[in-house]
């Protein structure tokens, strides 16, 4: 059951870019539950056609495309083929591998292509960042450069493209408790330890990552822009200083 109204979305189209798999696959289908006509993006179909079966499954209408975003070219093929498909393009949604190249690279191509059918109907960029910027983390220097970068450009645009009614955004998940990477990479150790510096005293979920996108995506946000909006339970703010029960 949707905390939305039903249709919060209707006649719109969204360019998901990663949308195959993990947060911004859960973000795809959200917005095409809140009746988006949802765009697909990713190198590699054998994660986009599945995804995409799953939201047509549930009434929805999906369309994959593969592109790699690192190539500019490509990303402008794949905005030209979903016009094509869906007839505009007004939401892009971003979100890539923690790595410079692919993560800021692949935005920045991604909004740059998108930016003519954004101007044309006063859409919307939604760019997914993170936190381990914010206070420093050890052995994530890659990712904490690409999601830095990623801040300064989802400000960035909504400054110098704020005239065209074009809105800039980011949402900055923390721990995800059903993505890849924390049932992959985290210890259980790591893992317990992990719980006990989120303040609200639980993981999050990729449903509440997609919460936030629907909201940011919506009209309720209109006059949002420019905003890096955390997702993490507190757990940043905390910063090692939780309180133990």
């Amino acid at each position: 059951m949707s905390v939305f109204a039903d249709g919060i979305l209707n006649g719109r189209v969204a360019f998901v870019t990663g949308g195959g798999t993990g947060i911004t696959g859960g973000v795809a289908r959200a917005l095409s539950e809140a009746g988006a006509r949802v765009a697909l993006i990713s190198r590699k179909m054998e994660h986009l056609e599945p995804a995409a079966e799953r939201i047509r499954a549930r009434g929805g209408e999906a369309f994959a495309v593969a592109a790699d975003v690192r190539n500019y070219d490509e990303v402008e093929r794949a905005i030209a083929a979903t016009v094509e498909k869906f007839g505009h393009v007004e939401m892009s949604a971003n979100a890539f591998g923690s790595v410079v190249d692919i993560d800021l690279k692949g935005t920045f191509n991604v909004c740059r292509s998108a930016f003519s059918e954004l101007k044309k109907h006063s859409g919307q960029i939604l760019n997914i960042s993170a936190t381990l910027h914010y206070v420093g983390t050890p052995l994530q220097l890659h990712v904490s450069a690409a999601k830095a970068g990623v801040d300064a450009l989802t400000r960035q645009l909504a400054v110098e493209w704020g005239r065209y009614r074009i809105r800039s955004n980011a949402i900055a998940p923390g721990p995800i408790e059903d993505t890849e990477g924390m049932q992959r990479l985290v210890p259980p150790e790591i893992k317990e330890r992990l719980l006990r510096s989120i303040p609200v005293g639980r993981f999050g979920r990729i449903k509440d990552i997609e919460h936030a996108a629907v909201f940011l995506c919506s009209e309720a946000a209109s006059f949002i822009n420019g905003a890096v909006i955390v997702v993490d339970g507190g757990q940043w703010l905390a910063s090692g200083r939780t309180i133990e029960k």
